[in-house]
């Protein structure tokens, strides 16, 4: 039978000491790049929440504000051309794996300077240069994606990882338990992150899942899993740098579970609160603010000053300003773009061709 819990709501782990030993070598310029790394995010997603109620920004749009150390810390153990890809609330992990401020921004607007050339906006962000493999809309869609990726990997002989993201609500789908087991099976180097914020839009976790340990799902498939407290920084990039290592030396994958919390609605059209949780639940997790904990360990051990993190933030700032006004002088893709990138190329006999290599040269 399996094993139950009694519901009640995630909660981040304490964070184990807050000495300097936290930092892991980490000097002073890498730290305030991962706090900088996090600051842009935050203040990214508050200009988008701000274009989006000026209606600059259509459609869907899902905020990250409260999960910045969850995808900043996951990704900053990666090497370059390592592969990300996630759900529908992706902007900052784009950011995190290199994309730029103003191409997410245009994107954002449907302007033709952004990432995926206007055409797929907040959830369909895609940097194939950045080996950033989108944001898909599909709840739990981009889980086979991933196993797809990482089984390439394995195909080539390549020295690269996977990191797949997902939201807690992804677990229960289909896709979840048939890729987690093709991927231990086939010992893929893959890395499967559960971003456990507690809601599947309006639906508490505890009254969605029989099961209410998601790191426990793992043993169905005979595969390491592990805990980290998505709010802070260190916990998630010491757990995620041991799974990544493992993958990339031993091809074993591993799922894990990063308990975090959104201080925003599902998405822009979505209360903050008073339908599935009350003010006073939001306002006490943000006692727990990832920026705010990183911000107090790095003042604590002598690594961040007032104007240096006055600095940090004004830079943030700037960025998005300038990623907004990029977006506001993008133009609006012409009528053609509709046609444009609906079929691959093709070579004589029909075989579809991915590698740049030998791709057939496009008119």
């Amino acid at each position: 039978m399996a094993e139950t819990q009694a519901a009640k709501p995630p909660r981040a782990a304490e964070a184990p000491g807050r000495g300097a030993q936290r930092f892991r070598g980490l000097d002073r310029s890498a730290l305030h790049h991962l706090l900088w790394q996090m600051l842009q995010g935050r203040r990214f997603e508050e200009k988008c929440a701000e274009a989006y109620a000026l209606g600059k920004i259509g459609g869907f749009c899902h905020l990250y504000i409260g999960q910045e150390a969850v995808a900043i810390g996951a990704i900053s153990v990666l090497q370059p051309d390592d592969y990300v890809i996630t759900a529908y609330r992706d902007h900052v992990h784009a950011l995190a794996k290199g994309m730029t401020s103003r191409e997410v921004m245009a994107e954002l607007y449907g302007r033709i300077d952004g990432c995926s050339k206007g055409k797929g906006g907040s959830m369909h962000l895609y940097g194939a240069k950045q080996n950033f493999l989108g944001g898909w809309g599909i709840v739990g869609g981009q889980i086979p994606l991933a196993l797809g990726a990482a089984w390439a990997i394995k195909y080539r002989k390549q020295d690269s990882v996977v990191l797949c993201f997902m939201g807690e609500a992804a677990v229960n789908q289909g896709a979840f338990h048939e890729s987690l087991n093709m991927a231990a099976l086939w010992k893929l180097p893959v890395v499967y992150i559960v971003e456990n914020n507690r809601f599947g839009m309006g639906t508490a976790w505890e009254r969605a899942s029989s099961l209410y340990d998601i790191s426990k799902k793992s043993c169905a498939y005979n595969m390491p899993s592990a805990v980290a407290d998505g709010m802070d920084i260190f916990s998630v990039r010491d757990t995620v740098q041991e799974a990544v290592d493992r993958a990339r030396e031993e091809s074993i994958p591993t799922l894990i579970e990063a308990r975090c919390y959104r201080f925003m609605g599902h998405s822009m059209s979505d209360p903050v609160h008073g339908v599935y949780r009350t003010r006073e639940e939001v306002e006490e997790a943000k006692q727990k603010d990832p920026i705010r904990i990183f911000i107090d360990l790095l003042k604590e051990n002598d690594m961040l000053t007032d104007e240096e993190l006055g600095a940090l933030d004004a830079r943030a700032r700037e960025d998005a300003e300038d990623a907004a006004a990029f977006a506001e002088q993008s133009p609006e893709p012409e009528s053609a773009e509709l046609y444009r990138d609906v079929y691959s190329v093709e070579s004589a006999q029909g075989r579809m061709y991915f590698d740049d290599l030998i791709r057939l040269p496009v008119e």
